[in-house]
């Protein structure tokens, strides 16, 4: 099917049906799906999908329509269902689109040899995960394991002239395990996702870290309240990073809803912390070369060296704040509309190996778990239940469960005193291990 072809002509559809503007986004693809439990295979499936999602624009009223029904009637039904919703919304000057032309150039997007691959070996790699995994006499049961790929192509175009398209692919292995002993349970999991089929993970490593992740809390101590160093292992740090994302967003600046919003150019966190969004990464689970609404994607840094540096806009945000898109659209597939959100973003590694981190800790929590746990957007606020391994002299000394964390945003921002050089830039938020010189911890 020409999909291209097809965009720009229900662009034309809805201005014939009387938009004053048009959008219309097309997604075509494909995903497999594996699962595997206790070495036996429990589903195989593999479908193709596609839909549009049409944007139309009347007297400065929007409205939104999606199908999955590319047959001519059905388009044209969506387009003047969406023109008539339109006329029953509050108009506002800023709906509108982009005219941006011309893309990023982004390498290593698309793997055309994940479609090579044989099935019978995806579903031998996803076999081998788990039976690595309950190698291990302390893995007592295995909550599955699976291979998963997607192929995507994506094409938008609108009123003002853009015509643009790319095409996307993605692979992942991973195994969840369980460990018991006594009346102890705990779990680790490790799922690794890649663009390439070449850059997945061996079996070998993903069954490692998934026993490790389990096997390392079992036995834990009570420890009484007090303050202390926090280690943020780099899965704990994402958490993090999710409240900063949270903050950055241009939406919530403008309603007063950040405790960011009127620090720009000021210091917000320690010299140590750089923080960026690169949609134009080789090989990025978030790269494109351009955003949900067409707008060529950049590298920004959004932190640089404890100093904030910007906010993340889509075309509508940013016409409100009277400045340019920062190519920052997101959509959740031809289903929605452009919210703002990432492409890739990471903390910039640092100097020190985590081991070397744990050495220089006299006494502390290195940070494995948390639960219910989030920065608060509007105040910088956090607290939640916690998990992880007791330092004592620069060693692990014991596992600790059933502990609290609490403080402000600030509170870790400007105490990050050590990070870690172990930053995996193969995930979309990122970041490496690091360091707190003192948090409040919650025990006995």
């Amino acid at each position: 099917m020409d999909y291209k072809g097809l965009t720009g002509q229900l662009v034309k559809t809805c201005l014939g049906c009387g938009a004053d503007a048009a959008e219309v986004y097309l997604e075509a693809g494909r995903r497999l799906g594996i699962d595997v439990r206790n070495g036996a295979l429990e589903t195989v499936e593999e479908a193709a999908s596609q839909g549009v999602g049409v944007r139309v624009f009347v007297k400065g009223r929007m409205a939104f329509c999606s199908s999955n029904d590319l047959r001519p009637e059905a388009l044209e039904s969506a387009a003047a269902r969406a023109i008539e919703f339109a006329r029953s919304t509050t108009a506002d000057p800023s709906n509108v689109l982009p005219s941006e032309a011309g893309m990023s150039a982004v390498e290593g997007l698309y793997d055309a040899a994940i479609a090579g691959v044989g099935m019978d070996r995806k579903i031998e790699m996803a076999i081998a995960v788990e039976k690595l995994a309950l190698k291990d006499p302390r893995v007592t049961k295995s909550a599955g394991a699976g291979y998963g790929e997607r192929e995507t192509e994506i094409f938008l175009a609108n009123s003002n002239g853009l015509s643009k398209s790319y095409r996307a692919s993605s692979c992942s292995l991973g195994v969840s395990v369980v460990c018991e002993k006594g009346e102890q349970r705990t779990s680790g999991a490790e799922y690794r996702t890649r663009r390439f089929f070449a850059d997945l993970p061996a079996p070998e490593a993903i069954a490692a870290r998934a026993i490790a992740s389990a096997v390392e809390l079992l036995d834990p101590r009570p420890i009484k309240t007090q303050r202390a160093a926090v280690i943020f292992d780099p899965g704990v740090a994402r958490s993090i990073l999710g409240g900063i994302l949270q903050a950055v967003n241009g939406e919530r600046v403008l309603q007063g809803a950040s405790f960011l919003g009127s620090r720009m150019n000021q210091p917000v966190a320690s010299p140590l912390v750089t923080l960026v969004d690169d949609g134009l990464r080789a090989k990025g689970p978030g790269s494109a070369p351009f955003d949900g609404e067409g707008v060529p994607t950049s590298r920004r840094v959004i932190v640089e060296k404890g100093v904030l540096r910007g906010f993340m806009y889509n075309t509508a945000v940013a016409r409100r704040a009277g400045v340019k898109s920062t190519g920052n659209a997101a959509r959740g597939g031809f289903t929605s509309v452009p919210d703002i959100g990432p492409h890739n973003f990471y903390m910039e590694a640092g100097s020190s190996s985590p081991a070397e981190i744990v050495k220089a800790t006299a006494r502390g929590l290195w940070l494995k778990g948390v639960t219910g746990y989030g920065i608060n957007p509007v105040n910088g606020n956090f607290s939640g239940g916690a998990e992880g391994l007791w330092i004592e002299n620069g060693a692990v000394a014991f596992p600790v469960k059933g502990i609290t964390i609490a403080g402000t945003a600030a509170e870790i921002l400007d105490g990050i005193d050590l990070v870690g050089s172990d930053l995996d830039l193969e995930r979309g938020i990122a970041a490496p291990t690091f360091r707190v010189k003192e948090l409040q911890i919650g025990g006995e």
